[in-house]
């Protein structure tokens, strides 16, 4: 089993001239412990439902390229980007762009989008939920042509690409690793099936096991084996406290349904400090912990 690292506050970190050694550190630190991969937000406001919305927040891809410089073996992904904030076509040369820079580390995390305040905030289009899944699906087909051998056009109802040239195109082969954020039962799980390299998805062990299992039909309407999509699971509310005892028997409970990967969040004033001591003493337990297949 994984460990990844989710960073969604930096309220922790002393103000803005603080945050760029903050994230620094914790990036290398999560690093050394043996974290594989990490994740920002992408939101321009914080989560209103959270903390704040003026509460600091970064723009996504660029505190992953940030990271990518200080760090050499994370992988990086946002979770999730938000199908609305960027044009597909130059999303695909983002996530390249931070894929060859970083020797093949980058991973697209995508989704739908939600956060509406920050849409009519920054002056964003905010279109109805059916037409932003159209948009995603669109948007994985564009980046995934972006990616392979066919540079000519795509035609698509909300988005026409005249070429779909990628030069240099990603390190990662066949391409940078797609998660597709959200757990919808009728459309987001089925993206996955169709679409995705991994999902990511929250509640405890009796709801994931739910979704997993419409995973596994819409896996199976579409022809596909269920076990070549990575499942990653959201393991942040801990109870206060917890040990190394707690920590495994959580994971383990969760492994047992097929989830491969947890992602952990930057927890407490000092998220260095409690991710090593929480997950550091246990991360050759977690790596020993075999998923069922599913």
């Amino acid at each position: 089993m994984d460990l990844d690292l989710h960073v969604h506050r930096f309220d922790w970190a002393g103000g803005p001239a603080g945050i760029g050694p903050a994230v620094a550190d914790l990036a290398r630190r999560a690093e050394a412990i043996g974290v594989r991969t990490q994740s920002f937000m992408d939101h321009y406001f914080q989560m209103d439902w959270m903390a704040p919305a003026s509460d600091p927040m970064l723009e996504g891809y660029t505190a992953l390229g940030f990271v990518a410089g200080v760090t050499s073996r994370l992988r990086l992904r946002l979770l999730v980007t938000g199908v609305t904030y960027r044009h597909p076509g130059l999303l695909a040369k983002i996530v390249t762009t931070l894929d060859v820079l970083s020797g093949g580390r980058a991973e697209l995390g995508i989704g739908a989008a939600w956060y509406e305040r920050e849409h009519r905030g920054l002056g964003v289009a905010f279109p109805p939920t059916s037409e932003r899944f159209e948009r995603l699906e669109e948007a994985l087909q564009i980046c995934r042509q972006l990616w392979s051998d066919d540079d000519g056009p795509y035609v698509g109802r909300h988005y026409q690409l005249a070429e779909t040239i990628c030069s240099p195109p990603p390190v990662s082969r066949p391409w940078p690793r797609i998660l597709i954020g959200g757990s919808g039962e009728r459309k987001t799980l089925r993206l996955v099936a169709q679409y995705a390299d991994a999902c990511n998805l929250f509640g405890g062990p009796v709801e994931i096991a739910h979704k997993l299992d419409v995973l596994r039909r819409h896996c199976e309407a579409v022809g596909r084996d269920p076990n070549e999509i990575e499942v990653t699971a959201m393991y942040r509310d801990l109870p206060a406290g917890a040990g190394g005892k707690e920590v495994l028997a959580g994971a383990e409970e969760l492994a047992r349904i097929g989830v491969s990967t947890l992602v952990t969040g930057a927890v407490g004033d000092d998220p260095g400090g409690w991710l090593e001591s929480t997950f550091g003493p246990v991360m050759d337990d977690l790596a020993a912990l075999e998923p069922v297949p599913l």
